[in-house]
């Protein structure tokens, strides 16, 4: 007669946290293609994802530095660069029925992943997701940053700090005008 417990040895991506099965599991019993979205530091990736027997199938990926080709002067993770990647990437795979898979990341209402998600259905996916999810227009078309741009224009040092990569490339006070301009060259009009 054993008097101790039996260990469970779990999954080892659960175990190094990349992957909770649960969540996955839901997923996958919607019988839909995923929209993979993933945020770094620097960049946005967002893939289509079928799954198969044998494994995942990667049937379309796109990164922000994609809209570099476009014409996007910007920066690659902000909310206006995740609006014109989703629909750049809604414009790669076509009008189909599909779920949001953003993994372990942290769902925030009005976030960079749900400007991506805007995009995409602008764009002509159908994910199911509530609009109130959604950050507000002029958030996505960085009206925002050209405000702070022009509050921090007086103080030379702050603004050459806050916006030294980006001023070399785009006035950031003139960043709704090119989002504008970008967001035509993507839909081709």
């Amino acid at each position: 007669m054993k008097n101790f417990k039996t260990r469970t040895v779990y999954y080892r991506r659960s175990r190094s946290g990349k992957t909770n099965y649960r969540q996955r599991l839901k997923l996958l019993l919607s019988k839909k293609p995923r929209v993979v979205v993933r945020r770094s530091s620097r960049f946005i990736r967002a893939q289509f994802v079928e799954f198969f027997d044998v494994g995942d199938k990667v049937l379309v990926s796109v990164d922000s530095k994609a809209l570099v080709k476009v014409g996007w002067k910007g920066a690659l993770n902000n909310m206006p660069s995740a609006y014109l990647l989703g629909l750049l990437f809604a414009k790669k795979v076509g009008n189909k029925e599909c779920v949001l898979d953003i993994g372990l990341q942290t769902s925030l209402k009005g976030g960079v992943i749900y400007s991506f998600v805007k995009g995409c259905i602008d764009g002509g996916l159908k994910i199911p997701c509530a609009e109130s999810m959604f950050p507000p227009e002029d958030v996505i078309s960085g009206k925002n940053i050209a405000d702070f741009a022009k509050f921090l224009k007086a103080d030379k040092e702050k603004f050459k700090r806050q916006f030294s990569k980006v001023s070399e490339r785009l006035d950031p006070e003139k960043i709704v005008d090119h989002f504008k301009e970008v967001k035509q060259k993507i839909l081709g009009k």
